[in-house]
């Protein structure tokens, strides 16, 4: 409590037999991460990996055409791109994290920059054909720091990973699943229920079965990673420092065309 009100809360938590179903809840601001976002997001997931009753988690989004915005332009004009991440787990709390347990995005609608990133951070994606998944950094002058450009690599061909990258424009939920970054298209009204399903496959397996094969494959495919994000780091660091990366998201704010000095 503060000042006799309830503290808001932006990531709300639910358990359905073995399946967690946390869902982001900022719909004002079309989900965009903010500190409040990543900590609660970050403390969520330290909550199912110690909670022997949660098995699957399923990621959602209380907004009907936006899963997450991405970071919070509003922080980053200001320079507070550091509260958008947790120490344990990265931006939002979760892009980064080490984590046993299986996570499902269920993405209904636009996941672009680090909502998207989010939806590559989880271990499978069910979307609605309304959904769409972007990286559209370049065109704010930023870079897509919370692991963006290495895991569409690993989930599409990398031609078509190379142009998303530099273009920043949006793949749709179908050319997606063709592609084999998504698990299942569904229905709108659907989404939220086979996402469950999906999870609730996964629960009614040998817990510890699961956490081991998933274990194994994760290490094959992270192979790497450290190197990755040492470089990713630094990157980021030239990127936020250039004068663009101030414009690009003032620019946006303000409904105008950003004045790049490159």
């Amino acid at each position: 409590m503060k000042d006799g009100l309830a503290m808001r809360e932006f990531v709300r938590f639910e358990l359905r037999d073995h399946v967690a179903l946390v869902t982001l809840d900022r719909p004002e601001a079309r989900n965009a991460v903010n500190a409040n976002v990543a900590t609660e997001l970050g403390a969520i997931l330290a909550r199912t990996e110690a909670d022997g009753e949660v098995r699957a988690v399923v990621l959602a989004s209380s907004h009907d055409r936006v899963f997450c915005a991405g970071a919070d332009l509003n922080e980053i004009s200001r320079g507070n791109s550091a509260a958008l991440s947790t120490p344990e787990g990265g931006f939002a709390g979760l892009t980064r994290a080490r984590r046993a347990k299986p996570w499902i995005a269920a993405i209904g609608g636009a996941a672009f920059a680090g909502g998207c990133e989010l939806a590559l951070s989880c271990d499978m994606i069910v979307a609605s054909h309304t959904a769409s998944f972007g990286l559209p950094e370049v065109k704010r002058g930023l870079f897509a720091a919370a692991g963006g450009p290495l895991r569409l690599q690993r989930l599409l061909p990398r031609g078509i990973a190379l142009e998303l990258i530099a273009t920043g424009d949006p793949l749709g939920a179908e050319r997606a699943y063709q592609l084999g970054m998504v698990n299942r298209l569904v229905e709108p009204e659907q989404l939220l229920s086979q996402a469950l399903d999906l999870a609730a496959t996964i629960a009614a397996n040998a817990p510890l079965a699961v956490r081991e094969s998933l274990a194994i494959a994760r290490s094959v495919s992270d192979a790497g990673d450290k190197e990755y994000w040492a470089r990713s780091d630094a990157t980021r660091a030239r990127v936020l420092s250039s004068p663009d990366a101030k414009e690009g998201p003032k620019a946006f704010l303000e409904k105008r065309s950003p004045v790049w000095q490159g």
